[in-house]
């Protein structure tokens, strides 16, 4: 799989091609509001091109059969698989490449805890890692009340505020455990909205500034 994203960089640009859609990798972590993911990546689909990471442990709530049909899943078992000798391409670093943003959603309190202590120990902590910051995160929290109000909570999300990685607050409801409170991941339609209007945005500023340019040259 490693080497159809290695394929896919070395494509010839095309004059005159219209402009290619945004590349989103879409990642899981394992909390239970992992059985949106399906929906999360067909709302993105229908707007970019979408590639798909999830942990092990999301994979215990992803109906595989719920994606796209075009979108490739990638899971740490790929991670090892694509990888034999020196010279083979990395998945992490590969995933890193191709995408324009990144967005993790659910992202739990564990996979949190581990971002902003900078472990990786995965192949979606891989790739936050080796990320280019000069690229957008966006993440979406989904965990149980006590654990959002939780003091590390707040630790962990200074941390990855400095990093620049953007948060999409949880909201409050009726959670999976049955507790009432703040911690529910938000809908994958606000995950996308939010998403869409911050490249729209900036692609019309950076419009601005080459139309700025022109006037003053």
């Amino acid at each position: 799989m490693a080497s159809e994203l290695v394929a896919g960089e070395r494509e010839p640009m095309q004059v005159n091609a219209a402009p290619r859609r945004p590349r989103i990798l879409l990642a899981a972590s394992g909390s239970v509001a992992a059985i949106k993911f399906g929906n999360l990546c067909h709302s993105f689909a229908e707007w970019a091109e979408v590639r798909a990471v999830a942990t092990r442990a999301s994979l215990h709530f992803i109906d595989r059969a719920s994606l796209p049909k075009d979108a490739v899943l990638y899971t740490d078992e790929d991670e090892w698989s694509s990888w034999s000798k020196i010279g083979d391409s990395v998945l992490h670093i590969e995933l890193r490449r191709w995408a324009d943003i990144m967005v993790i959603a659910p992202l739990s309190a564990n996979t949190l805890g581990k971002i902003a202590g900078g472990l990786c120990d995965n192949l979606l902590t891989c790739i936050v890692r080796a990320w280019d910051y000069t690229k957008p995160i966006f993440v979406a929290p989904a965990m149980n009340t006590f654990m959002w109000n939780n003091p590390f909570t707040e630790r962990h999300l200074m941390s990855i505020d400095e990093l620049g990685i953007s948060l999409i607050p949880p909201v409050s409801k009726r959670l999976a455990c049955g507790d009432y409170g703040n911690g529910a991941m938000a809908e994958p339609s606000l995950i996308y909205s939010t998403v869409r209007l911050f490249v729209e945005s900036r692609n019309q500023q950076g419009g601005k500034n080459v139309q700025q340019q022109q006037v003053v040259s």
